[in-house]
């Protein structure tokens, strides 16, 4: 059985080689994957990066990014969906939004985080350690969405910049699953 979300991660396979992910990589970042991403760093540490970039860095959030999550939640509320709830902490992955009772997942992505083959790009300072971070969590969405489809869930995952350009067909394509 395919799952509906599959085709939104076939970006996964054009990384080559898929490789098996220890199960030492959680959802969360764990002391393993750490570990694997400052070796990544020339002595362990970021180094030689700008004050401001250090500053924009450390101001980045998790959760409730206002840019995306709190304008596809308007989005829902505006169309008159209902029925979701926030970051469900037991399904693997927390999804931005989900449908309990339709069994239907919401990821919304963040180029730079998830390496969107439009406009996710690598830094120019640091490249193996972003190019490796970028990886990982291409490999943890790939392995939570096959997880979630063996839940029987269905899986949608926007892009933020479809959220940002064309807002109502992901409402819209969210309508279709319904």
């Amino acid at each position: 059985m395919r799952c509906p979300g599959f085709q939104n991660l076939l970006w996964f396979s054009k990384l080559g080689k898929r490789r098996k992910v220890s199960a030492a990589f959680s959802d969360g970042v764990c002391g393993h994957m750490e570990k694997m991403l400052r070796d990544k760093l020339p002595g362990g540490e970021f180094t030689d990066v700008p004050p401001q970039t250090s500053k924009v860095m450390k101001a980045v959030k998790g959760t409730g990014n206002a840019s995306t999550e709190v304008r596809f939640r308007f989005a829902l509320v505006g169309s008159g969906i209902s029925g979701w709830r926030l970051h469900a902490i037991n399904l693997p992955g927390k999804p931005d939004i989900v449908f309990p009772q339709r069994r239907i997942t919401v990821f919304l992505d963040g180029c730079f985080w998830h390496g969107c083959p439009s406009c996710g790009h690598i830094p120019k300072s640091n490249t193996s350690f972003w190019t490796a971070k970028i990886d990982l969590t291409k490999r943890r969405d790939y392995r939570n969405t096959r997880r979630l489809c063996a839940l029987g869930y269905q899986v949608l995952r926007f892009w933020e910049h479809n959220l940002t350009n064309d807002l109502g067909a992901c409402v819209e394509r969210l309508l279709k699953r319904l």
